[in-house]
């Protein structure tokens, strides 16, 4: 079984954004980057279908050249392959997203397409379904359990109201929940072999029209306050009211 898995370099959680003077560009250079959590997963079950099932596994990204330190991650956890649609760094809309993988991947022999529910930046749950879509693939969004035998896909999602299972034939398009697996870490043979292993690269063109940015804005965070109870043991009576009030505790005499 051939897989391929699309993921999307993001800004590491927990890092403060900047943004330049005219509110155009994020500022980088103290940031890290990371691949989206829902797309880790995704790999992950990637991994584990080609151990039970054979075949290959491919990572594609679209972004700038520094997006390949993502793509030798996923390489570093076992991926055989990676391509990269190489961009000058700016912000693609879902539309020509979408429209750039499915021209990369149209001629290719791939049974599943694996995407994370939404990507950690623009949360827009687009690409997977647009892509599905162009390639006239089978898609179900929301994937929390993936079982593959003969030729079909067993899936499962979580709704308010229970769970829902669904058999789909291969061809297929999936996207998958944080929380479907727990990824593995590289090990240190495997990013040596990483760094040795070829990157199909190219660049895509982008298509006219569509969104156009005006601005980015950086949300407010949230305030916190924080209450020092004391230095010695005179504090404890107000840890131990604290504690009670939060329903932590009860005090019984």
């Amino acid at each position: 079984m051939n897989i391929l898995v699309c993921i999307k370099r993001v800004p590491s959680p927990g890092r403060n954004i900047s943004l330049s003077e005219d509110n155009q560009e994020i500022i980088t250079r103290n940031l890290g980057f990371t691949i989206s959590p829902h797309e880790e997963c995704a790999i992950e079950e990637a991994l584990r279908i080609k151990e039970k099932c054979g075949g290959t596994v491919t990572v594609l990204t679209l972004g700038a050249a520094e997006a390949v330190e993502q793509l030798r991650y996923a390489m570093a956890q076992g991926a055989d392959e990676a391509i990269l649609l190489q961009t000058d760094g700016r912000e693609w809309d879902p539309m020509a997203t979408a429209q750039a993988i499915a021209g990369a991947i149209a001629t290719k022999p791939f049974d599943l397409l694996l995407f994370g529910n939404e990507s950690a930046d623009s949360g827009g749950y687009q690409v997977g379904c647009r892509i599905a879509h162009t390639l006239d693939f089978p898609f179900l969004s929301g994937v929390k359990s993936l079982l593959v035998e003969a030729g079909k896909i067993s899936a499962r999602r979580d709704t308010p109201a229970g769970s829902e299972i669904y058999a789909i034939d291969l061809p297929a398009a999936i996207s998958v929940k944080e929380g479907i697996n727990l990824p593995r870490y590289p090990s240190l043979p495997g990013r040596m072999r990483a760094r040795r292993k070829p990157i199909e690269t190219s660049q895509p063109n982008r298509p006219p029209g569509g969104p156009e940015m005006i601005r980015l804005i950086v949300p407010e965070g949230a305030e916190s306050k924080v209450e020092i109870l004391g230095n010695d043991i005179g504090a404890v009576p107000k840890i131990v009211e604290v504690l009670q009030e939060l329903n932590i505790v009860k005090m019984k005499f």
